[in-house]
């Protein structure tokens, strides 16, 4: 609150012409009494337009008033003025703290944003309205009335003439509660429809309930598009994380037939290595520490991918051909993964912050806000796609990689080595697994099970895109992301993801090669 201290000077010049001073008596009324006592000697200093309610309500605020007798004080740094009057006096000894309640205490701060209405800097007013919005009563409407008149940014006063209207929808008059009304309809913010939604349930009168009633349905058809939009967003982001997810796995399954069921484990490991840069730019380089996530996107990959490496030499290079030998071996490894976490970091969850720049959002409409991390998480996915396309589509490795999956026996005829092709795609693969754990760990927590939750939506996406296309790993991952959110606003979390196995099973039922099917002599 004290930094609007710096604004009272603007604020007493945007009053001029209608302040006077507090008063001992209207102070003391303030500061004493029953809850609604107090707040009706606020309303009343308010609409006198009081300069000096302002660091007398801070006061109360920081709990600095003080009561002895018929009179309030002020006490700060040492020094006891008279509340109202400003006279220097003497703490009597029996005074006590002045207790403010929850709604007390959200009854001064609405005052202090009323009175920051008038500050000369635009940011300070508009906050200062979102603050009001869900507190404005009929006790604020003169001061609403002369911020709207003196306003002059055109956005703002009519932000300013709904809060008016919000704030006469309770008054007495049945009149004014219809115009209210009628005004409110124009509004497109979600507490908008709250408040309609409240006052309709309590009005008595039936041609002001009539009137809230067209005014609440014209706000919710106007929401409900912002609430497609957020529903559609949630889908397509749900998406990018299932195609960061399943990339990996498009190489390591699609590509090299391996079923890895240590493949969440793998993003586990990336999701890890995002924590320990954190910490070590937090412990070393603090000032840097909002571009440790452009570090912790190669760590990451690095260590997925060498983890990868260790188990394709050791384990899996044993099991080429033997699909069933190697789904057990891998969820054994899986295991151990999750065990050696456990024991060097804990089984609870660790914290990772996201950049300041990546906290907030842009918003797009009162009630849809797109969070900066899942913004660029889309974006992420998009690059990693593009490039395991070029890698994979356009170099060397790639016509390595895709001659060896294809046909290993011609690929080692033709000078190729195969053993270190398997490990360099089984490493890539687990690396793109890794900078998925390090998308993941901007948007959810990070613990030994994380990979639980995505391997079996992973080996779905891939699946039903179609084993080895990339293509068809986007479509999928994007569209089961969308569907399953969709299915979510109508039947809840647990029948959503049953309808989106259900309908995996049939799809794959009539179109066992996917949604993309190798054609020609790739099949």
């Amino acid at each position: 609150m004290t930094f609007l201290k710096g604004l009272l000077g603007g604020l007493l010049l945007a009053l001029a012409g209608w302040a006077h001073a507090l008063t001992p008596d209207q102070a003391l009324r303030i500061a004493s009494g029953e809850s609604d006592d107090r707040i009706a000697a606020l309303n009343e200093a308010v609409a006198a337009g009081d300069a000096a309610l302002v660091p007398f309500v801070e006061a109360l605020l920081a709990d600095e008033v003080k009561l002895a007798g018929s009179k309030a004080y002020v006490v700060k740094d040492d020094q006891v003025v008279e509340a109202g009057s400003g006279a220097k006096a003497t703490l009597p000894d029996d005074a006590e703290d002045v207790v403010n309640n929850n709604r007390m205490r959200q009854a001064l701060e609405s005052t202090l944003a009323g009175f920051r209405l008038f500050s000369p800097d635009r940011a300070v007013r508009e906050t200062a309205i979102g603050e009001l919005k869900d507190a404005a009563d009929e006790g604020m409407l003169e001061l609403l009335q002369k911020a709207a008149k003196a306003e002059t940014d055109p956005v703002l006063k009519a932000r300013l003439e709904l809060l008016k209207a919000a704030a006469l929808i309770s008054s007495p008059d049945k009149a004014k509660r219809i115009a209210a009304a009628t005004l409110l309809a124009d509004s497109g913010d979600p507490a908008t429809r709250s408040l309609l939604i409240e006052k309709r349930d309590a009005e008595t009168d039936a041609d002001v309930k009539a009137a809230i009633t067209r005014s609440l349905d014209t706000v919710q058809s106007r929401l409900v598009w912002g609430e497609r939009l957020g529903v559609l967003f949630t889908g397509i982001s749900l998406g990018s994380i299932l195609l960061l997810v399943a990339l990996g796995l498009a190489i390591t399954y699609g590509l090299m037939g391996v079923i890895n069921m240590a493949h969440g484990e793998l993003m586990m490991v990336g999701a890890y290595a995002t924590y320990l840069v954190q910490n070590l730019f937090k412990t070393y380089a603090p000032g840097a520490f909002d571009a440790y996530i452009l570090a912790a996107i190669p760590a990451s990959f690095l260590a997925a991918a060498l983890v990868g490496a260790v188990l394709e030499r050791s384990v899996i290079r044993w099991l080429y051909g033997r699909p069933l030998e190697t789904l057990l071996a891998t969820w054994g490894i899986s295991l151990i993964l999750m065990q050696s976490v456990r024991s060097i970091f804990g089984a609870q969850n660790v914290g990772v912050e996201n950049p300041s720049w990546l906290s907030g959002g842009v918003q797009v409409l009162p009630n849809l806000t797109l969070p900066y991390n899942r913004i660029a998480i889309l974006v992420f996915a998009g690059l990693v796609l593009a490039g395991v396309a070029l890698l994979i589509g356009k170099t060397r490795l790639g016509l390595f990689v895709r001659g060896v999956t294809q046909n290993r026996r011609m690929a080692a005829c033709m000078g190729v080595n195969t053993a270190r092709i398997d490990t360099y795609a089984f490493s890539l693969g687990a690396g793109i697994a890794g900078l998925a754990g390090c998308a993941l760990s901007q948007v959810g927590n990070v613990g030994p099970d994380l990979g639980q939750g995505y391997i079996v939506d992973s080996f779905m996406v891939v699946v039903l895109g179609g084993v080895g296309q990339l293509a068809g790993t986007v479509y999928a991952g994007l569209g089961l992301g969308i569907l399953n959110k969709l299915l979510e606003g109508w039947q809840g979390a647990v029948l959503a993801k049953i309808m989106v196995l259900a309908f995996i099973v049939i799809f794959i039922q009539k179109r066992p090669q996917g949604i993309f099917a190798l054609k020609g002599r790739e099949a």
